[in-house]
């Protein structure tokens, strides 16, 4: 056994999850900045019993120990060679809410967005925890308290150090103390250690203190957002001694915090967007002065980069109700601002245009506007590593040729007095000309910190050296203004190194002499704010995979680095975390069943970037267990390539390694049976009463098990052959017409009245349809990852539907529509079926343009109704198509069942996956059946879709919902009456 191994089984002799599987530590080897460090050891405790027993065993034998909340920091802070404790899996509870003390106390893997959730439930509303990075969503309580997380209200709220009253920690030597506003004592008063250390920690504090408070005093705490360093003003006699804000901002090199008690702020009841256009971010930070006059509790900036990559990556509806302009700053006004919001806007609106540079403006009271817009502003950090705007710069070209469309981190939240925002902004633009760089601005303009994504190529040793000569003149910039290294996201790895330029001498000899105080040995998360090693060490992509992996799948072409396309796109993810929310948009399902990283977006996209990175060679990496593994419980959704802010495409990259990793060999049964349905469907409709006798007793087990498929799973009932004859024969058999009716092998098979139903919708607004129901979109090729197969199919398909018109196709079954518009394209690379691919729509977005022509139903649509939305019209025709057509169609209450079914096409059928589909459905679909009633409307345009609300309503008796019907259904006469 290997040191690690030895460590490992050490760590589970003690009772504690821990694991140093290669798999595991691929996931763990990275968070949200450009480094890369493997751990030997990944632990997960359920508690601070178990953190303080784990540390202490790392204590005596020497090891390095990483405490990570999220992982979504972006200076490498939450990374190392060493023991990596993963608080967010089981430590992620809130302990007690006073709402009287105005307090709650909650373990340090709480979600910030659920901490907050929780306390405004235990409050009735009226409370909530202040901090709300942009990441807050999967950040945690503890990550926030490392690196003094701030947010997008910091400049009413401050950062976090401002409501931190009491941290419970764990010491370098394992040793359970609390940290309070006025000392440090041991968590268990009977623990007499601890009590020793915490007095000896003391003792020592103090003498650090007494010897150094005129630079305390005069070097730290200078602007709102200085974090670099650590935070030793709080230490002075006049704060109290304050050992709990001196710990903020650490970055886990001093304790592992395990629970906080924090303080809370009152919700505001009259909050009132306004939303500001400017030509430039210089010109908006000259206006943050006259704003700062109205007491926001915002002042936040966005760069017209990342808006237009948001409208290519989401559609143009994904940003709306932006004033004209070119940069964009939000601001929040409410009660506390002024007695009277609006008038307030109004005024402040009225100061702007006088100043002169205010392009546009406009209030922005509806709650679900401003929460849409406040959603760019959060997904900045993604959306701005890799932009999708041709035009952004030289002209433009291709938006995934390469390098030029990639920014980094590295320099990304420094800080300067909100004043002096505008002169630091033109000497940073001055500079970033003078290295040949480019940046994308966003951030906090009210606090003066500005998040700036950079150009920075780290893949050669040039672009490395430009990388560090670019953040050392940064330093010296920012620091001449009178600012921070770090105005949110700690130093870290990227940079640490720069601290000297920022503080003295004997400054710097105080935080290393703090450190010391707390961890003698250098044990804790080493290489950050003190002793840091060279911004340049371990950067993830410093080695270059230079292979051609050959894929099957287009993943665009070969930049002027020479870089693979399929490594480029899986070295899409940068660490942001977004699949790792547990609300907003659907992405990543098996993630939020399963709370493990392997089952997220992320922790399947690193696995793969170690594969493409590590492999000895293509061969060996295509045959991974690792990817195989971390791949098994991706439902193959797509929602990552919409909400994903980098746009990674999980369900393309599983398709294309299961294609190359079963090249030559058996495939699972599931394989055969569901990846081959639609060859086979034809035939069985002529079985179809014998099929469904036989699936409908109890050999259906047998029958099952046999094709490799869970019997637990309801299965759904073959259309007997008169009665798809009959559907088939009240539409066109000729492919003429004005419209195109794509009619799918499962709509064919399973729910031929659907596509009846279609086509008379669709004959009552168009002269003339016409109809093909002998093409296939080689959806469950493509899932099972046959692409050979996939790609015949779908050359046929082309040359079958590229007949030289531009005549929308319409496609009532949505996961089709998806593989015809994306997957075509990319399996089939011509023009012909790139022609084809531009003409498909699903039937919801074409029932949209049937709207904006002026048709109307011809019939009465209910009153309201819920909707489940298949994941791939989510992902490629838009997340919100069709519970926009449904109201405009008159439908004024639509419940969006809003998250995967859980079935996802051959997912939920698949043996092994039963017990996640099930998790999975009780997200979002299965709570919305159970509150809707018997006469309810049940939309489910998927067929997967009805198939999971066909085996909720089979097993689950507390729904009492009706079977699901298609758009189609609802909307088409001829429909009504029928079963």
């Amino acid at each position: 056994m290997n040191e690690a191994g030895e460590l490992c089984a050490a760590l589970r002799g003690l009772g504690l999850e821990a694991d140093d599987s290669s798999r595991r530590r691929s996931e763990y080897a990275y968070d949200a900045s450009n480094y890369r460090l493997l751990p030997q050891v990944v632990v997960f405790p359920r508690d601070d019993v178990e953190v303080a027993a784990a540390v202490a065993h790392c204590h005596r034998v020497g090891a390095v120990v990483i405490p990570r909340g999220g992982g979504t920091g972006m200076g490498g802070n939450a990374i190392g060679a060493g023991v990596v404790l993963d608080m967010s899996r089981y430590m992620n509870r809130v302990l007690a809410v006073d709402a009287d003390a105005r307090t709650a106390r909650a373990q340090a893997g709480m979600v910030l967005t659920t901490l907050q959730r929780e306390v405004r439930a235990a409050t009735d509303g009226a409370l909530t925890f202040a901090p709300d990075p942009s990441s807050q969503s999967r950040a945690t309580l503890g990550g926030a308290i490392g690196n003094d997380a701030c947010g997008n209200h910091s400049v009413r709220y401050g950062r976090t150090t401002d409501h931190v009253i009491e941290l419970s920690v764990v010491t370098a030597d394992g040793l359970r103390l609390t940290a309070t506003r006025s000392g440090l004592r041991a968590t268990d008063p009977e623990d007499r250690a601890a009590a020793d250390r915490a007095a000896e920690i003391v003792t020592r504090l103090r003498a650090l203190t007494a010897a150094n408070l005129a630079i305390f005093r005069t070097d730290l705490e200078r602007i709102p957002r200085q974090v670099s360093g650590y935070h030793l003003a709080h230490l002075l006699p006049e704060h109290g001694f304050d050992v709990a804000r001196a710990l903020v901002g650490s970055e886990g090199t001093c304790v592992v915090v395990t629970s906080a008690v924090v303080g809370l702020v009152t919700v505001p009841s009259r909050p009132l967007l306004l939303c500001l256009g400017y030509h430039d971010v210089v010109d908006a930070a000259r206006d943050v002065p006259t704003m700062l006059e109205y007491s926001p509790s915002a002042i936040e900036g966005i760069d017209e980069r990342i808006v237009a990559t948001m409208r290519v990556r989401r559609g143009r509806d994904a940003v709306s109700g932006l004033p004209d302009g070119h940069a964009w700053l939000y601001v929040d006004l409410d009660e506390e601002s002024a007695p009277d919001v609006e008038a307030a806007a109004e005024e402040l609106l009225q100061k702007l245009r006088a100043n002169g540079r205010l392009v546009d403006g406009r209030t922005v009271p509806d709650a679900g506007e401003r929460a849409q817009l406040w959603r760019v502003r959060e997904d900045g950090a993604g959306l701005s590593s890799r932009l999708a705007d041709p035009d952004w710069e030289n002209g433009g070209a291709d938006a995934d040729a390469g390098k030029r469309y990639e920014s980094w981190p590295g320099w990304e939240d420094s800080a300067v007095d909100p004043h002096r925002l505008p002169e630091y902004l033109e000497g940073f633009e001055a500079l970033l000309t003078q290295h040949g760089l480019t940046g994308v601005m966003y951030g906090h303009f009210g606090a003066g910190c500005m998040h700036v994504r950079i150009t920075f190529d780290p893949r050669t040793p040039e672009g490395r050296d430009t990388m560090i000569a670019f953040c050392e003149d940064a330093a010296k910039l920012v620091v001449e203004h009178g600012g921070s290294l770090s105005g949110e996201h700690g130093d870290g790895r990227a940079r640490s190194q720069f601290l000297p330029i920022m503080y003295s001498p004997g400054m710097i000899r105080a935080f290393e002499d703090f450190k010391a105080v707390w961890d003698t040995a250098g044990r804790l998360n080493p290489g950050s704010i003190v002793h840091p090693a060279p911004v340049q060490d371990n950067l993830a992509l410093a080695e270059v995979p230079t292979r051609d992996w050959s894929t099957a799948i287009d993943f665009g072409h070969v930049d002027d680095l020479g870089l693979d396309p399929f490594v480029h796109a899986v070295q899409g993810c940068i660490g942001v975390g977004r699949c790792r929310a547990d609300s907003g948009g659907v992405m990543c399902p098996s993630y939020r069943a399963t709370r493990d990283e392997k089952d997220s977006t992320r922790g399947r996209a690193r696995v793969l970037q170690e594969m493409v990175r590590s492999a000895p060679d293509v061969r060996s990496g295509w045959r991974s267990d690792d990817v195989r593994e971390a791949l098994d419980l991706c439902l193959s959704c797509k929602a990552c390539s919409s909400d994903c802010p980098t746009g990674v495409d999980m369900a393309n990259y599983k398709a294309e390694f299961l294609h190359q990793h079963y090249r030559g060999r058996a495939r699972p049964l599931s394989h055969y049976s569901l990846g081959w349905m639609p060859a086979w469907l034809s035939a069985a409709t002529r079985l179809a009463p014998v099929a469904n006798r036989v699936l409908a007793s109890r050999f259906s087990g047998l029958a099952a098990r046999s094709a490799g498929l869970d019997p637990r799973r309801t299965t759904p009932r073959l259309a007997a052959r008169r009665r798809v004859r009959d559907a088939l024969a009240t539409l066109s058999s000729s492919t003429e017409g004005d419209v195109l009716l794509f009619v799918d092998s499962f709509t064919k098979a399973f729910r031929p009245q659907v596509a009846a139903a279609a086509g008379r919708v669709l004959g009552s607004h168009h002269s003339s349809v016409g109809c093909t129901a002998d093409a296939c979109c080689g959806l469950t090729w493509i899932s099972t990852g046959q692409l050979d197969r996939a790609r015949k199919v779908l050359e046929a398909t082309a040359r079958s539907l590229d007949d030289g018109t531009d005549r929308p196709i319409v496609v009532p079954e949505p996961s089709c529509a998806a593989a015809l518009r994306k997957d075509l394209p990319e399996l089939v690379p011509t023009a012909g079926a790139r022609r084809v691919a531009a003409r498909v729509r699903s039937f919801a977005t074409h029932v949209g343009t049937m709207l904006d022509d002026g048709w109307r139903p011809p019939v009465e649509p209910p009153a309201s109704a819920v909707l489940q939305t298949h994941c791939h019209e989510y992902a490629v025709f838009g997340a919100a198509t069709q519970r926009r057509v449904l109201q405009r169609l008159g439908v004024g209450d639509v419940h969006v069942a809003d998250g995967c079914c859980g079935v996802a096409g051959n997912f939920g059928f698949e043996k092994g996956h039963y017990e996640v589909s099930v998790q999975v459905a009780e997200q979002a679909l299965a709570p919305a059946l159970r509150t809707a009633s018997p006469t309810a409307t049940v939309l489910t345009d998927g067929f997967s879709c009805a198939m999971a609300v066909e085996h909720l309503r089979a097993t689950d008796p507390t729904v009492t919902a009706p079977t699901g019907i298609h758009l189609a259904e609802l909307i088409d006469p001829g429909s009504h009456g029928e079963e």
